[in-house]
């Protein structure tokens, strides 16, 4: 099976950046790559996704707001072009924004009602086919191939299953978490049939019910951000949006993902040579700004 599609939200309201998020939406803040050109940080997300042989984006946005970011992808005028002529990598990012502009669709969230909600917005996009789902204010890479590219491949041997990217944390990382408990699968332990999902769990409870056998004392394995979710996902979140079944007074992704195991089985794949960069918030923003530049 090949993932042809992928969603990126970034209609957030990038509330823990005000003011600058009030001037400029953050995922649209400049981040320098280690080509040396400053990009828009949702701008990335293309160029991975590109790379690993998805073929649609959906952007989740607010009202208004993709005619922002088609204006970014439209990029400049002819007079405009003409000052990037001395620069000739810069002329051709012009041309390469352009492209994606025909390969972009959006869906529009009204309201902020959580993780969850957002991404329901994508069910007449994803069409029932799976999808790759990543964190708009967060950046992958990996090494050899793109996390993206990893992830999608597990389509292939998933049996339909969806299969999200965890790394290892420590407790002070639970509260910011997704989290799971599983069994390692024998021909390819960073593969596990996860158990358990529980959403930013207290320490208590991650130690009494979210382990994965073959990690040191006190790690867990959480959310990496990013997920490759079968098409029931969307039947069981229009089902919470139904029932009005929140946490927290949002609908939560996680809660559905946990109720599609019960289902149906859910994967993890744990990433061992991939890096997240997380643009959430001011003080990370400077050191992933920072440490994606200087990328080998």
């Amino acid at each position: 099976m090949k993932v042809r599609k992928a969603v990126i939200p970034i209609a957030g309201l990038g509330t823990r950046h005000f003011p600058a998020s009030h001037a400029v939406k953050k995922e649209m803040f400049p981040v320098v790559g280690a080509d040396g050109i400053a990009r828009a940080l949702f701008h990335y997300h293309l160029l991975e996704l590109e790379a690993a042989g998805i073929e649609e984006i959906c952007l989740i946005v607010q009202p208004g707001e993709d005619e922002m970011v088609k204006n970014y992808l439209r990029g400049p005028d002819e007079n405009y072009l003409r000052r990037l002529e001395k620069y000739p990598a810069l002329l051709h990012e012009a041309a390469q924004m352009k492209k994606f502009s025909e390969r972009i669709s959006f869906a529009v969230q009204r309201d902020q009602e959580g993780y969850g909600h957002a991404v329901f917005q994508t069910k007449d996009f994803a069409n029932g086919e799976m999808v790759l789902l990543g964190l708009g204010d967060h950046l992958f890479r990996g090494s050899p191939i793109s996390p993206y590219r990893e992830l999608a491949d597990m389509a292939k041997i998933s049996g339909g299953k969806s299969v999200s990217a965890v790394n290892r944390i420590s407790a002070n990382e639970l509260k910011g978490y997704g989290t799971i408990a599983g069994t390692r699968r024998a021909e390819n332990p960073r593969l596990i049939d996860v158990s358990l999902i529980i959403e930013k769990p207290a320490v208590a409870v991650a130690q009494e019910k979210l382990r994965v056998d073959g990690l040191p004392e006190a790690t867990w394995l959480g959310w990496f951000g990013m997920h490759l979710l079968a098409p029931s996902i969307y039947d069981i979140l229009g089902e919470m949006i139904r029932d009005n079944t929140r946490d927290n007074g949002e609908f939560q992704l996680t809660r559905a993902q946990e109720i599609q195991r019960q289902r149906e089985g859910y994967l993890a794949l744990e990433m061992t040579g991939a890096q997240r960069f997380d643009f959430g918030v001011p003080d990370d923003f400077v050191a992933s700004v920072q440490a994606f530049r200087h990328l080998p």
